[in-house]
This record gives structure tokens, C-alpha cells and sequence, in this order.
């Protein structure tokens, strides 16, 4: 297994900067148990994918662009599973968008791979709604990538309070 630096750590814990330090690589057999931890984390929503040829660039590998597509097309089904209709809310002046995401990429798919996009979502303060994402290759379950992902309700342009937005209630 590679290894975590504890940056990498603090970010999948959510644990301010100065509980573990800085620039400090944790042993692989830390890394290993958080990796395993992780893959048995129980998610709110799990859907698997297979990558496609036209998914790969000329190194064969699946291009970084396109883990944002897997990451929204799971965040979309998962919230139209919690009977949350962005075509509906949209009709009525709401719109559901992404203001922030980071990725890290922890190894590469390459065509005809199954994989597994699991996730994780809760509200943060009174606007946003936090996806914690994670993409896992199949049958190995072996990290491929994580997101974190931050979205926020606009009405007429202007964000507004996520429990004004019809669904979101469920969320805590």
C-alpha cells in the first residue's frame, strides 16, 4: 500500500490542521487499516459503473475529467433515490449546483474496469450540502478516488437556506 501523509489524513478525518502536524508520512500499515476502514464505511448510496473505451485517454487510463461525471451521475441518483427532482426544483426557480470540489486521485482505471462510486452526504451550516464520495475498483474494493464535493441552492441566482429547499430536510 502507499502511503498517507497526515495533510491527506486531516482532510478524510476532518480534523483541523494542528492536531497532527505537518509534512509527516504515517507507516503502511496505518495507511492500510484506514484504506480497509474506508471500504467498509457505510455509505448512504452505492452505484457501480464499468469504464468505457471512449473513458480512456492514450495512456489507457480513465482521463481526471471523467471522474467528475462518474462523481455527478451518482450524486444525481442518489438524490432523484431521495425523491429530490432537479428538474422540478428548477421549474420552481431553485437550482442545485456544485460551488466547490476537490478530488484525490489514488489509482487509475483503465477500460472494461467495474468500480463502485459510494457516498456519503450532510449539511454543513444553513447553505451547503456536503457529498463525501469515494470510488472504489471492483472486485479488489481498492480506493481509486475521493471527492469531496459542496453544494448550495440558489434562488434567483442567490443562495438561500438548504432546509427552504423541498427534500433537503432529510439531511442532517
Amino acid at each position: 500500500p502507499g502511503l498517507l501523509n497526515l495533510h491527506e489524513l486531516k482532510k478524510m478525518l476532518k480534523l483541523p490542521p494542528y492536531i497532527l502536524g505537518h509534512n509527516k508520512v504515517l507507516n503502511p500499515e496505518i495507511d492500510y487499516q484506514i484504506k480497509m476502514d474506508k471500504a467498509t464505511t457505510n455509505y448512504q448510496f452505492e452505484l457501480t459503473f464499468s469504464v468505457r473505451d471512449y473513458e480512456c485517454d492514450l495512456q489507457g487510463i480513465v482521463n481526471n475529467s471523467v471522474y467528475l461525471n462518474y462523481f455527478e451521475h451518482a450524486r444525481h441518483t442518489f438524490l432523484i433515490e431521495k425523491d429530490i427532482d432537479f428538474a422540478g426544483l428548477h421549474n420552481q426557480g431553485i437550482d442545485l449546483v456544485v460551488s466547490r470540489i476537490e478530488v484525490d486521485y489514488k489509482i487509475s482505471l483503465t477500460s472494461g474496469d467495474l468500480f463502485i462510486v459510494k457516498i456519503n452526504a450532510h449539511k454543513e451550516g444553513q447553505l451547503r450540502l456536503v457529498f463525501e464520495q469515494d470510488i472504489f475498483k471492483l472486485p479488489e474494493n481498492k480506493l481509486v478516488a475521493h471527492a469531496r464535493v459542496i453544494g448550495v441552492g440558489l434562488r434567483n441566482g442567490r443562495p438561500f437556506r438548504l432546509e427552504d429547499v423541498p427534500g433537503f430536510n432529510q439531511f442532517t
